[in-house]
């Protein structure tokens, strides 16, 4: 009488926990996701990446914890997916200003509009100060002097600001 014995794997506990959570809040998801986005299809896609992010993290809430954690992952795709609309539309009003023959190619387009939203994703990791500073030095071409005097703050604090921030975007240029 041999016994097959089957180990579950982690991936499995995570799967069947997702797939619970799934069943007993997708269809509440979906409909508070609709109250607020006024769009069904809009609703039904962000409540589906919501579990896929689940997946994807292997990040569970904790118990009785559920439709609040979802609630903040969903809230947390609507706001990334705007965020990445605006930022495309700013690049497409820019595109629309520039000559037919300066326009990119839809492979160029999309790497340009993926190396934004990394500066992006980047730019919104920076502690507040930081991001100032460098936001400042880059766009106004303020001296650090300058930067120091506007934030209030002394000239070495804004070269430690300014290290943090250069070093930020060395991770992102040789992270992808």
């Amino acid at each position: 009488m041999d016994r097959q014995v089957v180990e579950a794997s982690p991936e499995s506990g995570v799967q069947m926990q997702v797939r619970d959570l799934y069943a007993d809040h997708h269809g509440w998801l979906q409909g508070w996701l609709r109250r607020r986005l006024a769009d069904r299809e809009h609703a039904a896609d962000i409540a589906q990446d919501t579990f896929l992010r689940l997946l994807a993290t292997r990040r569970l809430p904790g118990f009785g914890q559920g439709r609040q954690y979802l609630l903040q992952i969903a809230r947390n795709l609507v706001i990334d997916q705007w965020r990445r609309q605006r930022i495309e539309q700013a690049y497409l009003d820019t595109l629309a200003h520039a000559e037919e023959a300066m326009a990119p190619s839809p492979e160029t387009r999309a790497l340009i509009m993926e190396a934004l939203m990394r500066i992006d994703r980047m730019l919104d990791a920076m502690p507040a100060k930081v991001r100032e500073a460098f936001l400042l030095s880059q766009f106004e071409g303020l001296s650090y002097a300058q930067i120091a005097e506007r934030l209030e703050v002394s000239v070495s604090a804004v070269q430690k600001y300014m290290t943090r921030a250069i070093q930020a975007c060395y991770a992102v240029m040789y992270s992808e």
